[in-house]
């Protein structure tokens, strides 16, 4: 299996194949409306903006795991991120990213995905702070909180794990190298 034969929902409803996708970056991101980290959504779109025209796609899977911070239905979810964030990357349905319920996505990210990247002692610190609030994060390769992000190479290889402290803004020169 590879990340090519993998589905999610889009929040209409409708099939996302990322089979579509052969070719192109992706960077994968569980997100919440009502998180600390929420404003990464600026970035993400300035990333989005920047480079989709030379084959970054931002995949936005809205998460509820992680203290009751993405409460809102699918659409007042997006009606929230286009009206503040100005966002116009794919933003699916929401879905958990770990337990016995997470998403298939979310579980071949966690399986197939490097050490989760966190760069300085002080986000140490910080995502271990954030890690004693997680009740989800069970297991090693788990989500530890909204806004991890995953970085996806043209091949369908997970070539980057970023920590939600990591600022989108950080992983660019990732994403240029990966878009080469």
């Amino acid at each position: 299996m590879n990340i090519y034969d993998l589905k999610a929902q889009k929040r209409n409803g409708e099939t996302l194949n990322f089979n579509d996708f052969k070719g192109k970056v992706l960077l994968i991101v569980n997100t919440a409306t009502g998180c600390g980290f929420t404003p990464q959504y600026e970035a993400l779109e300035n990333l989005y903006k920047k480079y989709k025209d030379k084959g970054l796609e931002i995949l936005d899977f809205p998460c509820d795991q992680f203290g009751h911070q993405a409460p809102g239905s699918d659409s007042e979810i997006h009606d929230f991120c286009v009206a503040k964030y100005k966002t116009s990357f794919d933003q699916l349905k929401k879905v958990d990213v770990n337990g016995e319920n997470a998403d298939s996505v979310w579980k071949y990210l966690k399986e197939n995905s490097p050490d989760e990247y966190i760069k300085g002692t002080a986000h140490k610190l910080s995502m271990k702070a954030v890690e004693k609030m997680s009740t989800t994060h069970k297991e090693p390769n788990d989500i530890k909180w909204n806004f991890t992000k995953f970085l996806v190479d043209k091949n369908g290889k997970v070539a980057f794990r970023y920590s939600p402290i990591e600022k989108p803004d950080a992983m660019e020169k990732d994403i240029v190298n990966l878009l080469k």
